[in-house]
């Protein structure tokens, strides 16, 4: 679309998705997403429901990272703060988390009040400190072709000498200069799905590649299980809207 083209609408309106899409209100998800709230694809193998590939895919992500106790993680895009929980409790770290929705940010902090562990109301490119691992998941997407370049930078930046980042997004076949109009308009703001080359050509100089994991085909299976689980959901009170 001219629009992407000529505009950079993500940075643009950088809290625009978080208003639109996430500040809705958390009922709708917590309807139909597992109980950490994780808003991404699930990691299916060896797994029966969407609980247990949704932990599964969260257990994938730290022991790829080689998380250890005592490191400090940031997690770009955290939304209610799933991840974070799960490494806290699971791997001993601690950590912080970023994201531009209201609703996201107050429940994450709320169900990890007990934990080393904050989610922040934040755009990334405000962030600073040093983290030994970065992780992003299912955020990537509304960053848009034109700040890739600079996404990586900053995560560059944020990172220790010795540390590793882990990038965990929905890829498109082919590189594009915008997202799917009707997506866009519904459901997604400004949101689109980077190619293989536009995430090669971002990192370079900044990154080295040790690992590419593609589970794309697991999403049917994790769109399925929300679909299921939303059905499931108890009726409304009599009256209520």
């Amino acid at each position: 679309m001219l629009k992407g083209k000529l505009l950079n609408m993500q940075r643009l309106r950088v809290t625009e998705v978080g208003e639109k899409h996430y500040d809705i209100g958390n009922d709708l998800y917590a309807a139909m997403l597992d109980s950490r709230m994780i808003y991404s694809c699930g990691y299916w193998h060896n797994a029966d429901d969407l609980e247990a590939a949704q932990e599964a895919k969260l257990d994938l992500i730290c022991r790829k990272v080689g998380l250890e106790p005592g490191m400090r993680i940031l997690d770009i895009g955290s939304g209610w703060g799933g991840f974070l929980q799960f490494a806290a409790e699971r791997y001993g770290v601690s950590g912080v988390g970023v994201t531009v929705s209201k609703e996201q940010a107050a429940l994450a902090n709320e169900r990890t009040a007990h934990l080393p562990v904050e989610t922040k109301l934040l755009d990334y490119q405000a962030l600073d400190g040093q983290f030994d691992r970065i992780i992003s998941i299912g955020m990537f997407e509304h960053v848009g072709y034109k700040n890739y370049r600079a996404y990586f930078e900053k995560a560059a930046s944020l990172l220790t000498p010795d540390g590793l980042m882990l990038l965990h997004t929905i890829g498109g076949h082919s590189s594009t200069s915008h997202g799917d109009p009707w997506s866009e308009k519904y459901i997604f703001p400004n949101g689109m799905l980077p190619s293989i080359a536009q995430i090669g050509k971002a990192t370079e100089g900044l990154f080295v590649m040790e690992d590419w994991h593609n589970f794309g085909a697991d999403y049917d299976k994790t769109l399925m299980a929300r679909h299921e689980r939303f059905c499931r959901r108890p009726a409304p009170a009599q009256g209520s809207i």
